[in-house]
């Protein structure tokens, strides 16, 4: 095959096949609301520590799955090698947040819509998807969890200190129990009646009770 022979191939077809205009217009686009997806992750993220290398990567998929996308929409031949090619990738990295494969696919999405041409649909869907995770993800209820970690020397000041409890809280559920010789460990599950904490130190002063602690409780991790 000769330098001409190339010219004379389908490549210089596939170069043209998508305008420049479109090209730019597809990838600011693309940029603009990766860059939403990611702001929206960065106001709504509750867990314990925020990764902001995560939130790069949402928008660098919305743009790589943009321009992906626009280019298989232009050659058929090109697609089948490309769905060959993704095909042995594998991604071992472990998503903590359950939320967070919700922003892993709301970015991919919003890069395969806006490559097919739907500018709208991509722009208001990507809208109504931030607007309703704004609204529900850090809605947390008013009544908060806390655990109770007892020790108690005996049986007579487990007793003592769960009655206690039963008066000063609105509800209580034994999580855990750990029995040794001369000594009692209890997790408790309370719900306050209020912001008040003082009655731990009452709580901690009653005969039997050798330690108390209270400490929030989100169901994935205590502090």
């Amino acid at each position: 095959m000769t330098f001409s022979d190339i010219f004379k191939s389908n490549f210089l077809e596939n170069v043209t096949s998508v305008t420049m205009l479109d090209m730019f217009l597809s990838i600011f686009l693309s940029f603009a609301l990766g860059l939403f997806v990611f702001l929206i992750y960065k106001k709504t993220y509750a867990g314990v520590m925020y990764s902001s290398s995560f939130g790069v990567t949402l928008l660098a998929m919305t743009m790589i799955s943009n321009f992906v996308i626009l280019a298989v929409t232009s050659n058929v031949v090109l697609s089948l090698g490309m769905v060959g090619a993704l095909s042995i990738v594998r991604f071992r990295t472990a998503i903590k947040e359950p939320l967070d494969i919700a922003f892993l696919f709301w970015s991919i999405a919003a890069g395969i819509v806006l490559a097919a041409g739907m500018i709208p649909l991509a722009v208001i869907g990507s809208i109504l998807i931030g607007l309703i995770i704004l609204l529900f993800a850090n809605r947390k209820s008013h009544i908060k969890p806390y655990i109770v970690v007892l020790q108690c020397d005996n049986h007579a000041g487990e007793e003592a200190a769960t009655a206690f409890l039963k008066q000063h809280t609105d509800r209580l559920s034994v999580k855990s129990k750990s029995v040794q010789r001369g000594a009692i460990e209890l997790n408790l599950e309370v719900r306050l009646k209020d912001e008040n904490t003082d009655f731990m130190n009452q709580l901690a002063d009653l005969e039997g009770v050798k330690n108390a602690v209270l400490v929030s409780y989100n169901g994935d991790y205590m502090g």
